[in-house]
């Protein structure tokens, strides 16, 4: 065989095998003595005798859809500057960017430290802030509520102690000595009321 099939010749100009039989038929291609297509001067002929308004054009290759990049927000850029800055690490300038060496480096040290925070709640090391608080606030209600209620209860028999050790002739009323404490426990408890936990 001293030319091209008519497969070969359809891959090589990008037609259909049906198109190039045609084009035979047609007499447009130039064969040898075999039968086989002259490439050369099948192209040649081709090219004088093809209408160009008529003739598909050779198919694109479909282009690649361009990748979109999301920009970063400003917040995660600088989540990942504090990350890096807290493990001693150099951090990219606000408006230089970062590479993507210290963005892996960064996220890898996050996920190190959401593994501790997770490992000290399982041991019972961590505890939640919002039931923290709710605890230390009953807590301190409860507190509050028992030295509210202290001088009504030891008034009298503070009364009485406070009278014998006093002597004979002196008496100490129980309400007088109850209200003089109201008032100090009070006083107290609202200078206490000033201090603020140290969970926030």
């Amino acid at each position: 065989m001293d030319g091209l099939s008519e497969r070969q010749y359809a891959a090589r100009v990008g037609l259909s095998r049906g198109a190039i039989q045609k084009a035979k038929d047609a007499g447009r291609l130039v064969l040898h003595a075999d039968g086989s297509i002259d490439a050369e001067a099948s192209d040649k002929r081709r090219a004088e005798t093809t209408d160009p308004s008529k003739s598909r054009a050779a198919p694109k290759a479909p282009a690649a859809p361009k990748a979109k990049l999301k920009p970063v927000p400003e917040a995660a850029v600088s989540a990942v500057s504090d990350t890096l800055r807290e493990q001693g690490m150099p951090a990219p300038a606000p408006s230089g960017g970062m590479t993507y060496l210290q963005a892996k480096t960064a996220n890898e040290t996050m996920k190190a430290q959401e593994r501790r925070i997770r490992l000290q709640k399982l041991k019972g090391e961590l505890v939640d802030k919002a039931r923290a608080e709710t605890l230390i606030f009953r807590l301190a209600r409860e507190e509050r509520d028992a030295w509210v209620t202290w001088p009504a209860r030891v008034a009298a028999l503070m009364a009485s102690e406070l009278a014998a050790a006093l002597g004979e002739g002196i008496t100490v009323e129980a309400a007088v000595m109850q209200k003089v404490l109201e008032a100090h426990v009070r006083a107290q408890l609202d200078s206490l009321a000033d201090i603020r936990s140290g969970l926030g």
